[in-house]
């Protein structure tokens, strides 16, 4: 009995494609009685003779009978008897010539099982491949000898004009044996890096398979390695992450541990880790962060040196004392580990403390600025993964820098003046003084001078890029950026301008602010009542800043601080009114690329200190470093205008020294612990801060009675090391004045529900001094509009307009008209704005003294020309004739 009378027999469906080729085996040449006529084939057409695709002919061995057989049509028959119904009919009819009638539905069955076969098939193959590949790479890899960086060399740090910066010390290194480290140092490092150590296999698949993942989506490296696997790319590979480094890991990691034991292995590792501070393996360590060999290391002492092995920079608290905190909580994780692994009992854990390490002692060839440079390019190449800490304290890597060996010394010289020759050894405060500064070019964002301290090898810390002082008042100019850039007003619907009247009373308790009461305090407890923005920045108020972060929104503030530049991570950056008074803590480097971002009229480019980096004459990819327009040219101009009026006749006139049209503001930390100066030129952005820090404990301490001097604030030493270190820098280059785009009518004050001030002209805040001088006005005090913003002809009264920009003294006596009012107080820091219905009244000179001012009558009009005659004070004359020149 043939398949398919069986299949009729027991009831069961035939499978057409299957009895066709059962019919007889043509795949073998042999004789196939399919001749006489197969089954429908499952397209609907006849069956040819028992056609299997399998035959690849028409159902006959090729070797056998001729087409045309038995029940078969010839190439020359009769056209063939009509398709038997498909498999969605329902009833299959079989044609002449077939062995029996069956339906087709059992062909979704048949693609079932070719599916399974086929993924079977697949599985089998990709076994057969990764086993061939596996016994491929076991045999071809083999162990090498030590790396390149197993044996470290120096990193050469060049100026941008490729001259001779510095060169990183040799490299410290001394090799132990395993009986030398003590037990608990051991299993510390086993708890930090891997707990399974003694008991895993050589390499972690699932932790390589996720490591390749991460390096194959650009997402970064993340290690998953055992011991082992670190072992190996210490000392015979290399940092690099890329799959075939990895995949040599994995080889060489298998076979080393074939030929090595798990102590000979964690020996090794030990030996060639980096640690930080220049120190390669456990013994250096131990040297370099607590001063003894690593025999005397206790538990405690050894828990830490281990917590830094996952981020030997960032664990450093002498380095980076703003990271003791997350340094902190390594340290516990470490201990908490081999409480878990039963190495350390949970009453010989709870008995420990912090080790704070030693402070750090840097090669001498890094005195000077230098150790501060090479420090701060180092953290940028390994913050912005450019390098591996490891890869690069290995050595062997050419640094051109951006740094202008002129303005680098220029910057020396001018601390040098203004502060070192100054300190007094007998006074016990100028031993807390440090300083910092960083000046950047706005076009191009690169670093041009940096000032870490006084001596890297005697101030370990730099002062330029250390995150735990706070910039105080220099903070302010971003509350103004962002009122102007989201069109913001104030409590009672007024938009914010530089003319907008505030309420600058001493702890004038913050409107709006859903949280704890909120009164900030003025410097030196003064209320100064209603004044403008312009006026509230050139005397730092911080009572109106306050209020002002609350009405343009705290988020909003902070988000534009970030358009500007100043980092996300930056410490205590929140969100409430606070912010506005300089509460975060960024680094002088932070500051100053955010001032360079206004500068540049809102165009933000990532500060850089590297130019260049080459090893072996290769050259190492670099961030890619695009311009983008982060704060609009309206709001970045703006500001600049009323941060001009800070250095003419605010609390940043030392700055004037530089013999420039210059922008800037200044600001002090709380008690007194820091003084800044943050300022720019169209060309240069500049920061300058002098901090008070214990030379012993490292604690934050007022720098009262510093210099000499009763208070160090950012209009004194600060502004003065900015203005000569810019006249310096800059040279004899050519003057440029601000190119402004300013908004129409943004000094107008916009009369406010309550009374503002007294005897004022409508449409003039009293003593509102105009956005910028005229370009030809460089040698007083004359202050005109931007092109069209101009407050029209005098109306005080029906007397006469005087001609446009006109400007007097100390005070603008009143044209004739209605009976005078009150006089009203000058609030014009240099008397130049001031008058209104009335007679004359006082003004206040800000250079001479008080007196009452003298001049024509009229307000202020717009556009080009001649300043009026300076005014006339009981204590002198207020500067000389101002200049002439179109705004």
């Amino acid at each position: 009995m043939n398949e398919e009378s069986r299949n009729e027999e027991s009831g069961n469906e035939s499978w057409p494609v299957r009895d066709a080729t059962a019919a007889g085996p043509a795949r073998n040449g042999r004789h196939s009685p399919a001749g006489n006529g197969g089954p429908a084939g499952k397209d609907g057409r006849p069956g040819n003779g028992g056609a299997a695709k399998r035959t690849g002919g028409d159902g006959a061995a090729k070797d056998a009978e001729p087409p045309g057989g038995a029940g078969t049509a010839g190439p020359t028959d009769a056209p063939a008897t009509p398709a038997a119904p498909g498999p969605g009919d329902t009833e299959a009819t079989a044609t002449a010539g077939t062995t029996g009638g069956t339906k087709n539905t059992p062909g979704t069955r048949r693609r079932f099982r070719l599916t399974w076969r086929g993924a079977l098939g697949a599985l089998v193959l990709l076994a057969l491949l990764l086993l061939g590949g596996f016994i491929a790479g076991y045999t071809l890899v083999g162990i090498p000898p030590a790396n390149a960086a197993a044996i470290a060399q120096s990193n050469l740090y060049l100026y941008a004009d490729g001259s001779h910066l510095a060169r990183d010390g040799e490299v410290n290194r001394e090799n132990v044996r395993l009986a030398q480290i003590p037990p608990p140092v051991r299993r510390a490092v086993l708890a930090a890096e891997d707990r399974d150590f003694y008991s895993e296999r050589a390499v972690d698949p699932q932790g390589m398979v996720r490591a390749a993942w991460n390096t194959l989506i650009g997402k970064g490296k993340q290690s998953g390695s055992t011991i082992t696997q670190q072992y190996v790319k210490n000392y015979y590979l290399g940092q690099e992450q890329t799959l075939k480094r990895k995949w040599k890991e994995f080889f060489i990691s298998v076979k080393l541990s074939r030929e090595q034991s798990k102590d000979d292995i964690l020996l090794g590792y030990l030996n060639t880790s980096y640690f930080g501070r220049n120190a390669y393996g456990v013994q250096a360590a131990a040297h370099a962060y607590y001063g003894k060999d690593i025999e005397d290391i206790d538990t405690a002492e050894g828990a830490y040196l281990a917590s830094v092995l996952n981020a030997p920079s960032a664990f450093d608290v002498s380095l980076h004392p703003e990271n003791t905190e997350a340094a902190k909580a390594r340290w516990n994780y470490t201990l908490d580990g081999m409480v878990g692994q039963k190495w350390l009992t949970p009453a010989e854990r709870a008995a420990l403390t912090f080790p704070v390490p030693l402070r750090a002692r840097p090669a001498t060839g890094l005195s000077g600025q230098r150790g501060y440079v090479v420090q701060a390019v180092e953290e940028y190449l390994t913050g912005h993964n450019v390098l591996d800490e490891g890869t690069l304290a290995a050595g062997g890597y050419r640094i051109t820098t951006t740094l202008e060996r002129a303005k680098q010394d220029a910057f020396v010289r001018a601390v040098d003046d203004q502060v070192t020759s100054q300190l007094d050894p007998e006074r016990t405060t100028d031993r807390a003084v440090r300083v910092g500064g960083a000046s950047i070019e706005p076009a191009t964002g690169h670093v041009v001078a940096l000032y870490g301290g006084v001596d890297y090898t005697r101030q370990y810390v730099n002062n330029a890029t250390r995150r735990d002082y706070q910039p105080g008042s220099t903070f302010k100019p971003f509350v103004l950026a962002a009122a102007v850039e989201h069109r913001s007003r104030t409590q009672d619907g007024r938009p914010i301008t530089p003319g907008t009247v505030y309420d600058g009373t001493d702890q004038r308790p913050v409107q709006g602010w859903g949280g704890k009461t909120y009164a900030p305090e003025n410097d030196d407890g003064i209320s100064h009542g209603q004044l403008t923005v312009t006026e509230a920045t050139n005397k730092s108020v911080n009572a109106v800043y306050a209020q002002m972060a609350m009405d343009v929104g705290p988020v909003r503030v902070r988000r534009t601080a970030l358009d500007l530049g100043i980092p996300a991570s930056t410490p205590d950056l929140s969100t409430s009114p606070s912010i506005a008074l300089g509460t975060a803590t960024p680094s002088v480097l932070d500051m100053a690329q955010a001032y360079a971002t206004l500068a540049d009229h809102g165009r933000h480019r990532a500060a850089t200190l590297v130019a260049r980096v080459t090893k072996d004459g290769r050259e190492v990819p670099l961030p890619q470093r695009r311009a983008r327009q982060t704060v609009s040219r309206l709001a970045a101009d703006t500001t600049t205008a009323v941060l001009e009026g800070v250095v003419t006749g605010g609390t940043g006139t030392a700055a004037l020294s530089a013999g420039r049209p210059a922008a800037g503001k200044t600001g002090t930390a709380e008690e007194d612990r820091a003084a800044w100066f943050a300022g720019y030129t169209p060309e240069l952005a500049t920061v300058v801060a002098l901090m008070g820090q214990d030379p012993e404990s490292g604690a934050q301490r007022s720098l009262y009675g510093a210099l000499g001097l009763a208070r160090i604030t950012g209009g004194g030493v600060p502004a003065r090391i900015w203005g000569q270190y810019t006249g310096v820098a800059l040279g004899n280059a050519e003057i440029t004045e601000f190119d402004l785009w300013l908004q129409p009518g943004a000094w107008r004050e916009r009369p406010a529900p309550q009374p503002s001030g007294k005897g004022t002209a409508p449409g003039v805040a009293p003593g509102s001094a105009g956005p910028s001088r005229s370009p030809g006005g460089r040698d007083g005090a004359g202050v005109s509009r931007a092109p069209g913003d101009g407050d029209g002809p005098g109306t005080d009264g029906g007397g006469p307009a005087e001609p446009p920009g006109a400007l007097t003294g100390t005070g603008l006596p009143a044209g004739a008209g209605p009976p005078p009012g009150p006089a009203g107080a000058g609030h014009d820091p240099l008397g130049l704005l001031d008058g209104g219905t009335g007679p004359g009244h006082p003004g206040v000179d800000g250079l001479t003294g008080g007196g009452t001012g003298q001049g024509p009558g009229g307000t202020l009009g717009g556009g080009p020309g001649t300043d009026g005659p300076p005014g006339i004070g009981a204590a002198g004359t207020l500067g000389g004739p101002v200049g002439t020149g179109p705004r």
